[in-house]
């Protein structure tokens, strides 16, 4: 009797909705079991029946908040059990604040510094020594065109997560582990909801699909690019402003924050 092989594994946070939602959908479809990881238990659970009875594959649930080290610890021993390793790791849980610094909660700018920053920057940490010692893995940051301006500590979070993603993709060239940012602009998700966002002005043209969002991070990641930008119009965006005096940035960083309000 031949041995059976087992499916590779994908973590990922945030994966009741949006962005996290469709990674999910995504690698299920390319025959990833799946550890799926948010706050929220029941939505957790429907989500793990769902992708279970649609593509035939194990999903493991854990209940998980982000912004309290209980959390993150949690995480990080799934990511460090080598008996089931974790071949795929998506950083996507976060969220945004519709205040300026000066005037936000300080409590909400902790919980976004772990959430955004110290959560990635300790799974990765958890996960990266197995996967160099197999050789194989992937690991994909979801960031934001917002690193690219002055949008408050979110940009400042989002910043963060891009360069570090570029530098552990130059660090690890040469070998089969894959370290990736996505850097996607507004797109249909429950984010802006949930901070209490208005965006009913937002032009139409700058909306992005979760799904094809996801899969053009795949894609890229695959081809062992070190980011990718979703859309011409956040790539025309983003290389204006790699290019135009930060003044400027500046002012259309905070121009968009008032925006959100």
């Amino acid at each position: 009797m031949a041995a059976t092989t087992s499916k590779p594994i994908a973590l990922i946070t945030g994966a009741t909705a949006g962005i996290g939602a469709a990674f999910a959908e995504h690698l299920a479809q390319l025959g990833h079991d799946l550890v799926i990881t948010a706050r929220d238990l029941a939505r957790l659970e429907q989500s793990a029946s769902e992708l279970r009875s649609k593509h035939g594959i194990e999903v493991e649930v854990i209940k998980a908040d982000l912004a309290t080290n209980e959390g993150i610890r949690t995480i990080e021993l799934r990511l460090e059990n080598i008996s089931r390793p974790i071949e795929v790791l998506i950083n996507n849980a976060g969220f945004g604040i519709n205040k300026s610094f000066s005037v936000s909660d300080r409590q909400s700018e902790n919980d976004l510094l772990d959430v955004l920053v110290r959560a990635p920057l300790r799974f990765m940490h958890a996960v990266l020594p197995a996967m160099k010692e197999r050789d194989s893995g992937t690991i994909i940051n979801v960031s934001s065109v917002a690193g690219w301006i002055s949008g408050g500590s979110y940009s400042a979070a989002k910043s963060y997560l891009t360069v570090m993603s570029e530098s552990l993709h130059t660090e690890l060239l040469g070998t089969n582990v894959k370290v990736h940012a996505l850097c996607p602009g507004f797109t249909r998700t429950e984010f802006h909801q949930r901070g209490r966002m208005k965006m009913s002005g937002l032009p139409e043209f700058l909306w992005l699909d979760a799904s094809e969002v996801v899969a053009t991070a795949w894609r890229s990641s695959q081809k062992g690019k070190a980011l990718s930008i979703p859309g011409s119009q956040y790539k025309l965006l983003t290389f204006l402003m790699r290019y135009i005096p930060r003044p400027i940035v500046r002012k259309v960083g905070m121009n968009a924050r008032k925006r959100q309000r």
